[in-house]
């Protein structure tokens, strides 16, 4: 088996903020696999200022993995310090397995019989711009939608979220916010019983991560259920795995396959959390149509109950053709459509080790 990687700059349609600052471009290598006969392709995906892997040392990480690529396919364990080349990895080999068609878990999702039910997801930017972006969503069908918060005050956030509610029964649309570590201990308290009122389904990450005794405190009084997401980044050990989960008691995990361990160390995650009684769903992180369809497939043959955070394919100008579509509140797989990955595959020529 051959290896090799591939460096590539997604751009996105329109700068997309959160409250950690202000993305317009994003950087994912591939990775792939060649038996001889079929190519296997895996992205590695991780974020600036977020994952615990440096963007910088990607390339070399890769190079290492590649020259000893029988070794880093028997020992996945030895890549937990490099979650998104783990994720990579696995992707690939499943690629391999299934014959180079990214086809990695063959489903009804697969086949386009049955779509994954997906949150809309609100950026941050001026209140116009987050308006605009609700009202689209709205249109479009979505029944679940999901704002990021923490960059504008608190105050204009608020109304935000209230000309929803005044609009829409909790019955009729699902509020999700994230706040992305953006409050404080002190005001996250009085800012979380603000938002309880306009019926709030969850919060993602209120407080900055590490501060396992204030956020199970938060979780133990808020009255808006709290998802962790940034908080389970790094923890790869499953007696860690399990001490975080004793300790917060949250009532849901946010799980991106890039940042927590791939689809092993997610996997582990959610059992742990239905034996701690937390619920979960899965979110992409920016991937390319390439990695939102491994996560996609996956997510499917687990038969998540919730809507799940996958609609963020249509942020790029240069993404890759894929058989993936947005269909009103969810996401869909149409087998006509095909790839085009004729990009990746032209450079990929010159790259082998």
């Amino acid at each position: 088996m051959k290896a090799s990687f591939q460096k590539y700059t997604l751009n996105f349609k329109q700068a997309s903020g959160t409250s950690r600052g202000v993305y317009t471009t994003r950087d994912s290598w591939f990775i792939f696999l060649n038996d001889g006969t079929n190519t296997g392709i895996g992205e590695c995906a991780p974020l600036s200022d977020l994952s615990i892997e440096s963007p910088k040392r990607m390339s070399a990480k890769l190079l290492q993995v590649c020259e000893q690529i029988g070794y880093f396919s028997q020992s996945p364990e030895e890549l937990n310090a490099w979650p998104s080349i783990k994720f990579g990895l696995e992707t690939a080999l499943l690629d391999l397995r299934n014959g180079g068609r990214q086809e990695l878990f063959p489903s009804a999702f697969t086949r386009g019989e049955q779509g994954i039910p997906i949150n809309g997801l609100i950026w941050m930017g001026t209140p116009e711009f987050m308006k605009q972006q609700i009202r689209t969503k709205l249109d479009a069908g979505f029944r679940c939608i999901k704002m990021k918060i923490g960059a504008l005050d608190f105050e204009t956030e608020l109304e935000l979220l209230k000309s929803i509610r005044s609009e829409f029964s909790p019955e009729e649309i699902t509020l999700r916010v994230d706040a992305n570590c953006a409050y404080s201990y002190q005001t996250a308290f009085e800012n979380l019983k603000r938002l309880s009122e306009l019926q709030i389904h969850s919060i993602e990450q209120p407080i900055p991560t590490g501060r396992w005794n204030e956020m199970a405190e938060l979780c133990r009084q808020s009255p808006v259920p709290i998802g962790l997401d940034e908080e389970l980044i790094g923890i790869s050990s499953g007696k860690e795995m399990q001490k975080l989960l004793e300790t917060i008691h949250p009532a849901y995990l946010i799980l991106k396959p890039s940042l927590h361990g791939g689809f092993a160390g997610c996997e582990k995650w959610i059992e742990l959390a239905e034996k701690n009684g937390s619920g979960w769903w899965i979110t992409s992180a920016l991937e390319s149509n390439i990695g939102l369809n491994a996560i996609a497939q996956w997510t499917f043959q687990l038969n998540a109950k919730n809507e799940q955070g996958l609609g963020t394919g249509q942020l790029f100008t240069n993404n890759f053709d894929s058989p993936l579509e947005i269909t009103g509140d969810q996401l869909r797989f149409l087998p006509v459509k095909g790839w085009n990955l004729e990009n990746l595959r032209e450079e990929e020529k010159d790259d082998d080790f």
